[in-house]
């Protein structure tokens, strides 16, 4: 009971700001996207199984809403499994009927988008395009949680081909909306990929965090010294301890500098720096604790330090 008490709760967030840390909401991408609607005969939501509640754009119901909608958590390796009843329920009670949980890595689950984007369609409207057999969809999301991933996964297991969208760890990937890709032959499916789309307006400030700890915005905007001491935060008071094995720590701590520190030891992170003393510069070695704030959050979103759901 005692560790406890020396943990933090809860978080100061010490006055911060969201709206400096988001810059513009994107409205090229959500004009392109409109632009498309007429030919879209359903709209893919994929959003980060760890924040499922947190995050998504209101936006794009407000814009695109109209459409029959199926909502992917991917990441659902990184997240706490047994939070999902409760997730799923309390997306049902928003309204969100249709939600399926993925890994693009592994193809988890990813056999059962196709037959429910069919199964979606045929009890809706068609939109002035019944006498088209083909299927055209839309896939979008906030940055960085899996769309192009997903996307090249439907394609590799349906038509046996490669990469169409181009994947990466930061967001900002995809920077328009493409050209129809082939995702299916039978049924045959089309979709259009998106760039990411942040919310305008973030719902406080512990939300943005949360965003930030999955990666859906440039580390930078946030300041990784600060995403590093709020996911110490999240992790202790989740409780998930697994950072006190890897990092060889004695037990958990609520310090992130005594935390940081151990972490540029223990990797051999570290930097020279001047110092002046009564002799002149000399240079002394010391631990490079930004080094070490990168490798603690990188950590977390490979999932090494546990899964942890955010909502």
């Amino acid at each position: 009971m005692r560790l406890y008490r020396l943990l933090r709760f809860p978080y100061d967030f010490g006055g911060r700001d969201v709206a400096n840390w988001f810059p513009g909401h994107m409205a090229k991408g959500l004009k392109q996207m409109r632009a498309k609607l007429a030919r879209v005969d359903c709209i893919v939501e994929v959003h980060d199984a760890r924040i499922p509640l947190s995050g998504r754009n209101p936006l794009f119901k407000e814009y695109l809403g109209i459409k029959p909608h199926l909502l992917i958590l991917n990441k659902m390796d990184l997240s706490d499994s047994s939070q999902q009843n409760r997730i799923v329920k309390e997306l049902k009670n928003q309204g969100l009927q249709n939600v399926i949980y993925t890994d693009c890595i592994r193809d988890v689950n990813i056999r059962q988008v196709v037959p429910a984007i069919t199964e979606h369609i045929e009890g809706s409207p068609r939109f002035h395009r019944t006498e088209n057999p083909e299927i055209c969809i839309m896939v979008i999301g906030i940055p960085n949680v899996g769309k192009s991933s997903l996307i090249n996964c439907l394609r590799r297991i349906h038509l046996r081909k490669g990469k169409a969208s181009k994947v990466g760890g930061e967001p900002g990937i995809t920077r328009s909306v493409l050209f129809r890709i082939q995702v299916s032959e039978n049924p045959l499916i089309y979709l259009f990929d998106t760039p990411g789309v942040l919310s305008p307006r973030i719902e406080n400030v512990e939300t943005g965090m949360k965003l930030a700890l999955c990666g859906t915005i440039l580390d930078h905007l946030v300041g990784e010294d600060i995403i590093a001491d709020y996911l110490l935060y999240t992790l202790n008071n989740y409780p998930q301890h697994r950072y006190v094995k890897h990092y060889e720590l004695e037990g958990p701590c609520s310090n992130i500098e005594t935390l940081l520190k151990k972490i540029a030891v223990k990797l051999g992170k570290t930097q020279k720096v001047k110092a002046l003393t009564g002799v002149g510069d000399v240079n002394i070695t010391i631990p490079d604790y930004s080094a070490a704030a990168y490798e603690f959050i990188r950590a977390f979103r490979k999932g090494v330090l546990g899964r942890v759901t955010l909502d």
